[in-house]
């Protein structure tokens, strides 16, 4: 079986799907078979983002699907090198079916307090039902200054959790990316690019280090 990777959060709007979809880029641009498994069925945020790459006739081509439960997903872990989950829009029942699975469970968040609350509150939650701390990591995204990004991650490690290196700046030129089917390493610049692979690859370290 290959690494399962679930994206959650506890809050909308943080970049899950985003991160989800540019870890999937890279793995199959690295010649990786990948599934990214859209576990909203009601915004299909992922789903709809691949129709549009499909549109524009973007490779690599991978497979983006839409599942209603997690177990339907995890079925699929062993036909694929990377099982990708992007998780739902809120922490659920879903989010530790997930992390019991997990090869490695990956919270993006904003670097308000605001964000960093109860995303830190779900990982407790997760540690008490029985998760392993080497198991969760959160990811920086949407960040605005150097400034930000220091006290955010000084809140992490203060309340017990592991942080990727690097970060996702908060940018336009990844959101108009999305909005055409692209990834976060596939924006119109090489500097947002190589910050968005930077994470990626800190990510992937954090499992088998292969893509």
């Amino acid at each position: 079986m290959g690494s399962i990777i679930g994206f959650v959060s506890q809050k909308g709007g943080v970049g899950k799907s985003t991160l989800a979809r540019g870890v999937g880029r890279e793995a199959a641009a690295n010649g990786l078979s990948v599934k990214i498994a859209d576990l909203d069925v009601q915004q299909g945020t992922s789903v709809n983002w691949y129709r549009r790459r499909l549109e524009a006739g973007v490779e690599p081509i991978f497979s983006v699907e839409s599942f209603k439960t997690a177990s339907q997903a995890l079925k699929l872990a062993p036909q694929f090198d990377y099982l990708i989950i992007d998780g739902p829009a809120r922490a659920s029942a879903a989010t530790l079916e997930i992390a019991r699975a997990a090869t490695l469970l990956v919270q993006p968040t904003g670097s308000s307090v605001d964000d960093l609350e109860p995303a830190v509150l779900t990982f407790h939650e997760l540690v008490r039902d029985g998760i392993s701390r080497n198991a969760l990591v959160f990811a920086l995204s949407r960040v605005g200054t150097d400034a930000e990004e220091a006290e955010a991650r000084a809140y992490i490690k203060q309340a017990g959790y592991s942080v990727l290196a690097g970060s996702i700046p908060e940018r336009p030129a990844y959101r108009q990316a999305s909005n055409v089917g692209l990834s976060i390493t596939e924006t119109r610049y090489s500097q947002l690019n190589k910050r968005a692979d930077d994470l990626i690859q800190a990510l992937v370290d954090r499992t088998d280090g292969t893509v």
